[in-house]
């Protein structure tokens, strides 16, 4: 699963060059067309920037932890992991736009909410394990910080997908083995019913604001 996500992310990246921006704007994510174009919230994260460094790095630490999580939680588990992430990273940038500002239309790409969401989840896995998680725990938060120094970087995704592989990775890990097939099922059904919920409540929050 992880090779078939980078290579759809690969090939994507690959008709946003090609297509003079036409690929790019028919798929990215932004507040204000997430509502009426829903299925924004997941392409979003199988596009880039055109510069090479923002698909290189995505890859480079999905490659990191993609294949030891999905070892640990079987392609099932581990693609609803990261199609979750995927869409916590959208529902982040919508729950923290302002609809009043620019960044209520600023368009969103990026696996990154994505790797967040794996990064999130690893932390449970190897507590689970025994082993320290302080590596992951010091690029978390190392990323979370380039913000601060790097701009056009949309931390909101990042939030959105830790928060996202945080819970998932912790309910997997915390489940029996004669459960785990149950709680797969089960846990990334609630997780996407809270994002669905959320992301409803935005909507009818910015849909009660007074015109102007």
């Amino acid at each position: 699963m992880t090779l078939t996500i980078m290579g759809l992310c690969v090939v994507s990246w690959i008709l946003q060059l090609t297509t003079g921006g036409a690929w790019t704007q028919q798929w990215a994510f932004s507040a204000a067309i997430g509502e009426v174009e829903p299925w924004r919230f997941l392409t979003a994260a199988f596009l880039h920037s055109t510069s090479p460094l923002h698909i290189l790095f995505n890859m480079y630490a999905l490659w990191l932890v993609g294949p030891f999580l999905e070892q640990a939680f079987g392609r099932g588990r581990y693609l609803a992991l990261y199609v979750l992430a995927a869409v916590g990273g959208s529902v982040g940038v919508l729950l923290l736009a302002d609809p009043l500002g620019a960044s209520w239309y600023t368009a969103a790409v990026g696996a990154s909410g994505a790797v967040f969401g794996l990064f999130g989840a690893i932390i449970p896995v190897l507590r689970r394990m025994g082993r320290d998680a302080g590596q992951i725990v010091v690029l978390i938060a190392i990323n979370m910080a380039l913000p601060l120094f790097v701009d056009n970087i949309a931390w909101e995704a990042h939030v959105g997908g830790l928060v996202v592989g945080l819970a998932v990775g912790a309910g997997y890990a915390a489940a029996p083995r004669e459960r785990q097939k149950l709680v797969g099922w089960v846990l990334p059904a609630a997780v996407g019913v809270v994002l669905v919920a959320l992301t409803v409540w935005k909507y009818s929050a910015v849909a009660s604001l007074p015109m102007l």
